[in-house]
């Protein structure tokens, strides 16, 4: 049984923020649906990493449901929670269940209000992957930006139009409400949540102790073009090993059709066939996917990665970033660490 111990951080009637041996503390509420899925609770995990990490506690965490009791998780886990009541937590998370949305049952009354009331009144009120569902069913997500988790993302935006759906990001944050895809997303935003409280370096020691080499930034993708890349066939296999160990290269058609040994008609051709994609938009996939990751280490100047990942100049690159992301490369570097930017 979670949250029922002596040493639990469960509350029954929180304040916005609490006080205990001299520091103010932020309260975090996690409302749990029946049937929630168990990874969404390391981000308890993440607050309390966050909570060893400093001379004295800075967060508060509650387990939440709307009746209070033993909740169930989607693989039999209880979690002894609280009922909702006050709203006013500093951070309250809407943790809805791990089934697909069109087959969960619709919030209550209850529920909506209690959501609509965190929403102006908590300072952030997060839905990490499905919860992105019980705050639109409330109004909250009305004419706001949001995401979910990219299997959802589709429905989320023909059930409720009003949403303005960003599905290729890992979380989004409009005003005080934030959303994020599912699974370890999640944790990622966590992080966010913790480095927006209490700095960096206390965000990047949580990683380490989470074993995380760096928090993801908001605006990368979901999935990797390496994942979106279904080759069938040796020589197109071959080709992308190739392209992947040689961004900095020249992988035009030409030299491409030269590893599989085929004329660039032919390649070309099946390339699409099994990719869905021409050469010369799955090589810019593929640097990109590696400029992200180099930009969010954040050791590297704009110049540096342009070149090491193959697109010559740090304009090309910009220019590639806004034709598939919609933002600058800048967006991705941690702030800190803006060298060269």
């Amino acid at each position: 049984m979670v949250g029922d111990h002596p040493g639990s951080m469960l509350r029954k009637t929180p304040r916005r923020h609490m006080e205990r041996d001299g520091r103010l503390m932020h309260t975090v509420g996690l409302i749990l649906a029946p049937g929630f899925q168990v990874m969404n609770l390391a981000v308890a995990a993440a607050f309390e990493q966050a909570n060893t990490a400093l001379p004295k506690p800075a967060y508060s965490v509650s387990f939440l449901s709307e009746a209070g009791g033993e909740i169930p998780s989607s693989v039999g886990l209880a979690v002894r929670t609280a009922a909702i009541g006050d709203p006013s937590f500093d951070t309250i998370f809407s943790i809805g269940a791990f089934v697909h949305p069109a087959t969960s049952p619709t919030p209550s009354r209850g529920m909506r209000s209690f959501l609509r009331q965190a929403a102006a009144g908590a300072r952030r009120l997060v839905a990490p992957c499905t919860g992105a569902f019980l705050l639109a069913e409330a109004g909250v997500l009305d004419g706001r930006r949001a995401t979910t988790h990219w299997a959802h993302a589709a429905d989320l935006q023909h059930r409720y139009p009003k949403v303005r759906v960003q599905a290729d990001r890992i979380f989004v944050s409009d005003d005080n409400i934030w959303t994020s895809a599912g699974m370890s997303a999640t944790v990622d935003l966590a992080l966010a949540l913790i480095e927006q409280d209490l700095g960096p370096d206390i965000c990047q020691a949580v990683a380490r102790h989470l074993v995380l080499y760096h928090r993801r930034p908001g605006g990368q993708p979901q999935l990797s073009a390496l994942l979106d890349l279904p080759a069938t066939t040796d020589r197109i296999q071959r080709v992308l090993a190739y392209a992947r160990g040689n961004l900095a290269r020249e992988l035009s058609v030409e030299a491409l059709a030269d590893i599989a040994r085929l004329s660039p008609r032919q390649f070309s051709r099946l390339f699409h066939r099994e990719t869905g994609l021409s050469p010369g938009k799955a090589v810019e996939g593929l640097r990109l996917d590696a400029a992200r990751a180099l930009l969010a280490d954040g050791r590297r100047t704009l110049d540096d990665v342009a070149h090491q990942t193959g697109f010559a100049d740090r304009e090309r690159m910009r220019r590639a970033f806004l034709r598939r992301f919609g933002h600058g490369p800048q967006a991705v570097r941690r702030p800190v660490q803006q060298v060269g930017a």
